[in-house]
């Protein structure tokens, strides 16, 4: 340490929001050097190769190979993909001095695609399964929690390429197979759910997320096993109702009641129900002004109805629509006058509005799109806006009285909702995405002519697959994981020095010691840091050690002179005296433990053979 690139510190970054972020700043691991954007040390690219390269020997495992692209690409790929608009802002674009437009690689489907096209052309070359390790970038718009959300990140991408959906299908569960095997041997918990395939397209698509508090995403669970991103989860319509005995829609001042709770409460003051039963939020139905902004640039206003006891969800809303979402500005409302805020409902919109104009193009004005909640099925009944200020309408029956131009998945999901598949209740739990596959299907290949000639000779288009694990988030997950008070807790087949040797004391023999062990450690093929400072206390070695987070520590100390150091575990805090002449093979054997029990912990959910063969156990 005493020549090594560290340098640590006692206070929290100010920038800093979550633990991992504090920490690895902290420990001189990172360092930041734009909003979203890092230095790596030696310290942490030491950290950083560890999980890249769990991650290759994974990919190697299945038969992926390894490539690498540029990060700085040409326009034309990603224009023949619609990509070039498609991503939008967080597309970092330049030219070059002859006005060729590039940009930063966000990620590299075309880039392989036209690879594969380059070199293959017959059914004989597949499948094949590429892969690199790569900085990708994105202009996020709020970067945050340091390597979660980061504008320059650490991606490994791979892609399989088949004849046909079967062998798609061979190649996602491999790639999937070797995901758990992954995060097993990280030690990180996952949780596979279903997702949006979004912009990405295809037939299927799943995320692995870690659960953890300060995550982005939402996920849900059932007891019956059932598991999604909370944007993926679709909601369970009631069956079609009968409202033969439903009295006739009525318009009722209201005055005041321009929030569902104040709705309610005059409702039941002055309109009380004749079957005795209060009125409560989910009797109303609550409308949202909204405006969609799509990849192309096109601008439209949205009329959105849910249940008045649900919120609106706009990451669901996002995935829905394939949009950025915003509340409506009064300069989008001004094209529709009869649109009274805090009184609107779906007479206000839809198919069968007086306003709506369609030209020849089937381009909608005059009046909003109205997208309501699946729930709102055909005669349910519901109090809604009118329209009009001080008033709403009551007995209001959906498929009688209003018709919308279609449904949408944009309300929020709560706990208790039942799943999908009928597998029980759903519970909601906020967790990190860690890792995307996607069966793509043929949509870049198509775009880029990746075609090849079958079995009959024909040209056939080539079926693909994406697979994409966020290393450096990743990384920042594992901190966030393993760590406590006072600094950070790697598992040993992650820590960039599996052992920290730390002298306590000034005398020679003590510095001698600690380069005997630290060489016989290192030359075992074990990584050791020797804190061999000489003008630095105890107190900030001991502090600096536990910071940095290695998973074994060796005091030499004052126990030398009786023949034994302190063994310390990071992990769990015990501590031992072992004679010093042992102390090369206790300590070679505890990391060697940890290294095997990482490995088996990914046997018990893939055996290797298994995933090597493409077995469908688990």
């Amino acid at each position: 340490m005493s020549t090594y690139f560290v340098r640590t510190l006692r206070e929290d970054p100010v920038d800093a929001e979550v633990d991992s972020h504090k920490l690895l700043v902290r420990a001189g691991y990172i360092r930041r050097a734009a909003p979203g954007i890092y230095t790596w040390t030696p310290l942490g690219l030491r950290t950083i190769r560890r999980v890249e390269q769990v991650v290759r020997e994974e990919m190697d495992r299945i038969g992926a190979l390894e490539v690498a692209f540029p990060a700085l690409l040409p326009r034309e790929p990603y224009e023949a993909t619609n990509r070039w608009e498609e991503f939008g802002p967080s597309l970092f674009k330049l030219q070059d001095r002859k006005g060729a437009d590039y940009l930063l690689a966000p990620t590299h489907e075309e880039m392989f695609t036209l690879l594969v096209k380059d070199f293959y052309s017959s059914y004989k070359d597949l499948p094949v399964v590429l892969y690199q390790i790569k900085e990708k970038y994105r202009d996020e718009a709020r970067p945050r929690a340091g390597l979660i959300r980061g504008r320059e990140f650490i991606m490994k991408d791979a892609y399989s390429f088949n004849i046909d959906d079967e062998g798609l299908e061979t190649s996602y569960q491999e790639q999937r197979r070797a995901y758990q095997r992954i995060y097993s041997r990280l030690g990180l918990d996952f949780v596979i759910c279903s997702a949006m395939a979004g912009a990405m397209g295809g037939s299927r698509s799943e995320e692995f997320i870690f659960p953890c508090a300060i995550g982005e995403d939402t996920f849900v669970r059932s007891e019956g096993g059932y598991a999604a991103n909370v944007e993926a989860v679709t909601t369970i319509a009631p069956e079609p109702q009968d409202y033969s005995q439903v009295p006739a829609a009525i318009e009722r001042k209201t005055p005041g009641a321009h929030t569902i709770e104040a709705l309610v409460d005059y409702s039941n003051e002055h309109f009380p129900r004749e079957d005795g039963r209060s009125w409560n939020k989910a009797d109303t139905l609550k409308a949202f002004m909204v405006a969609a902004t799509y990849a192309d640039g096109k601008r439209e206003v949205l009329l959105l109805g849910v249940p008045g006891d649900r919120e609106i969800d706009m990451r669901r809303l996002e995935a829905s629509l394939g949009a950025d979402v915003e509340m409506a500005t009064p300069e989008d409302m001004a094209a529709y006058p009869n649109i009274v805020p805090g009184f609107t409902g779906p007479t206000c919109a839809g198919p069968d509005h007086p306003d709506r104009k369609v030209d020849e193009d089937g381009n909608i004005s005059g009046s909003p799109r109205c997208l309501l909640d699946p729930r709102v099925v055909e005669g349910t009944e519901w109090i809604a806006g009118a329209g009009k200020e001080d008033t709403h309408i009551y007995h209001l029956v959906a498929g009688r009285d209003f018709r919308a131009d279609g449904f949408i998945e944009a309300a929020e999901v709560r706990d208790g909702d039942p799943a999908p598949d009928g597998s029980g209740a759903l519970q909601t739990a906020r967790g990190i995405e860690i890792g995307h596959i996607f069966a793509l299907g043929t949509k870049y290949s198509e775009a880029l002519g990746l075609n090849v000639l079958d079995q009959n000779g024909k040209s056939q288009v080539v079926t693909m697959g994406s697979y994409g694990i966020g290393v450096s988030r990743v990384m920042a997950a594992i901190a966030e994981e393993y760590h406590d008070e006072v600094g950070l807790k790697w598992p040993t087949n992650v820590a960039p020095f599996q052992v920290h040797v730390l002298v306590t004391g000034k005398g020679a023999e003590l510095f001698e010691a600690a380069q005997k062990l630290g060489d016989q450690l290192t030359a075992a093929g074990i990584d050791t840091l020797i804190d061999d400072r000489k003008k630095v206390s105890a107190g900030v070695k001991f502090k600096d050690a536990e910071l940095l987070g290695m998973p074994w520590l060796v005091v030499i100390g004052r126990g030398l002179k009786d023949g034994t150091v302190e063994v310390r575990c990071r992990a769990t805090g015990e501590r031992q005296e072992i004679p010093v002449a042992d102390a090369f093979q206790y300590v070679s054997d505890q990391v060697r433990q940890d290294l095997a029990e990482a490995y088996a912990r990914a046997e018990k959910i893939v055996p290797a053979a298994a995933a090597a063969a493409g077995s469908e156990e688990e």
